[in-house]
């Protein structure tokens, strides 16, 4: 098969699975990893995971499947960053949907789902591992159950949510409040990506969370 890849950051910590599942499969299909929408050299599938740009149907015709790797049980938390959101917002279970990709944003047919747990003293970095392995294990899926697939329709009974894009002004913690009421929102940033941060006495100081054993 040929199957592309469309991840826009370079930088984005996905992209070490990305290569790694890339080397395990490549004996068995060709595979790109590409960064901009116009480097696409069509085939089988595309895989949209972590893309920040806008494809079209014109740019997905040259494909078989174009699937988006989304991290909310959809149709609830459409959008951006919906586990960021979800954690923040007390989740302790994360939903990773595989959908077509469609004009309308998350609105795609649904061809699997995987849930898996989030500890409560999980920090990012064990939480992305734990997201992309998911995604690992629904890209295998897809390749896999390609030509026997049945996607379903999102659940029309349920009403739609939407998740806003995700801010550098969304890492800012409160200094008068407490750590323990904040940990959820200081535990999903990124320190390089999307640091935490706080401010006190005209100046601007930044977190950084690591679990200690001493």
């Amino acid at each position: 098969m040929r199957i592309s890849l469309l991840c826009s950051d370079e930088q984005h910590p996905v992209n070490e699975y990305l290569h790694s599942w890339i080397v395990k499969q490549k004996s068995a299909h060709e595979i790109e990893i590409v960064r901009k929408k116009r480097d696409l050299s069509g085939g089988d599938i595309l895989f949209l995971i972590s893309c920040s740009e806008i494809v079209s149907a014109a740019d997905r015709s040259a494909y078989r499947a174009s699937l988006v790797l989304h991290a909310s049980d959809l149709p609830k938390g459409r959008g951006w960053s919906p586990y960021i959101w979800d954690i923040i917002g007390g989740a302790e279970e994360i939903t990773l949907s595989l959908l077509e990709a469609e004009d309308k944003v998350d609105s795609g047919r649904i061809w699997q789902k995987v849930r898996f747990p989030i500890p409560k003293d999980a920090l990012w970095d064990e939480i992305n591992k734990r997201l992309f392995c998911a995604e690992i294990e629904l890209i295998d899926f897809a390749v896999r159950e390609f030509s026997s697939i049945m996607p379903v329709e999102q659940d029309i009974s349920i009403e739609p949510t939407y998740y806003p894009r995700r801010l550098p002004s969304d890492s800012q913690i409160d200094p008068s409040q407490s750590i323990a009421s904040q940990f959820d929102r200081i535990r999903v940033c990124d320190p390089q990506r999307f640091p935490a941060f706080f401010e006190l006495h005209g100046k601007k100081y930044k977190i950084v969370l690591e679990k200690f054993n001493g």
